[in-house]
């Protein structure tokens, strides 16, 4: 990933750590942000830290313009800002607390987004991979808000697939389980680490995605942590139907839960989905 000049939110976090040190390791220029990030945080030369605050568009299109004015572009946003709230039923669920779900894990994606797609069009081949939860697909009682934040964020990032697909670019997000960060262990002692999703396998599958193997996996993809990767890659040699054919990719560590628009599951194949034809809209009720 030399000469990739890569921004990440959240870059000093539990799992942005990671992601970060990921990205770096592969050779990208790597601007990492969240409110509190200092240039020792990472001793690598392709590292610049740049607080800012993403939680307003101002703050958000701010930090961009840096990042574009600074190293003359921008090809991959990686966000892992998120917060978690839980413990209380819908019935219970107060609405500061439902509010701060949506803000932490909707409105922060919502506001980088919109700085950052630009800069990324403008590149040719931009790359967005965000950080979800497997509870905006599998909710679980107590956790209502957090899971609702979450299942937004994942139609945010499929609209932005295919709104910005012509122009080159690619955005998926990566839905883990509970990962196996300092601060979870430190607030569920009783739990058994072993279950839970290891921070540098997300962080691989985040520089994978962001790397030229990801190039033709888009359409907004949920992967959800850990069990089998399922990945898909374009293979324009393997034509079926339309000229582009699809290859199945199963490596160890990752489970993926395909959109229902890219494949139907029939019989136990996995298809293409069947292109509809337009069709008039009828005055019946």
């Amino acid at each position: 990933m030399k000469g990739k000049v890569v921004l990440v939110t959240g870059a000093n976090g539990g799992l942005g750590t990671y992601v970060t040190q990921a990205l770096l390791d592969a050779g990208a220029t790597v601007i990492g942000t969240s409110r509190k990030i200092q240039q020792s945080d990472f001793n690598n030369p392709n590292f610049t830290a740049l607080a800012a605050e993403i939680s307003t568009r101002e703050g958000a299109k701010l930090l961009v313009d840096q990042v574009v004015a600074r190293f003359g572009k921008l090809d991959i946003l990686a966000h892992t800002v998120g917060g978690f709230a839980g413990g209380q039923s819908i019935t219970d669920t107060d609405d500061a607390t439902f509010q701060r779900m949506f803000d932490l894990n909707l409105k922060s994606v919502f506001h980088i987004l919109r700085a950052a797609i630009p800069p990324l069009r403008q590149a040719g081949a931009g790359r967005i991979i965000a950080i979800g939860s497997r509870a905006a697909l599998e909710p679980g009682p107590g956790v209502g808000a957090y899971s609702a934040s979450k299942a937004a964020m994942v139609s945010l990032i499929r609209t932005v697939a295919l709104e910005n697909k012509v122009a080159g670019v690619t955005a998926n997000v990566i839905l883990p389980g509970t990962m196996d960060t300092p601060a979870n262990r430190n607030a569920m002692l009783n739990a058994d680490f072993s279950k839970w999703v290891r921070p540098e396998t997300v962080a691989s599958l985040v520089t994978w995605l962001a790397g030229d193997a990801g190039k033709d996996v888009s359409l907004g993809l949920a992967f959800a942590v850990p069990f089998v990767w399922l990945g898909v890659q374009r293979s324009d040699s393997e034509a079926h139907g339309s000229g582009v054919g699809f290859r199945l990719l199963i490596l160890p560590g990752v489970a993926a839960f395909w959109p229902m628009f890219l494949f139907r599951w029939r019989r136990g194949i996995l298809e293409p989905p069947v292109e509809k034809k337009p069709h008039r809209l009828s005055s019946k009720t």
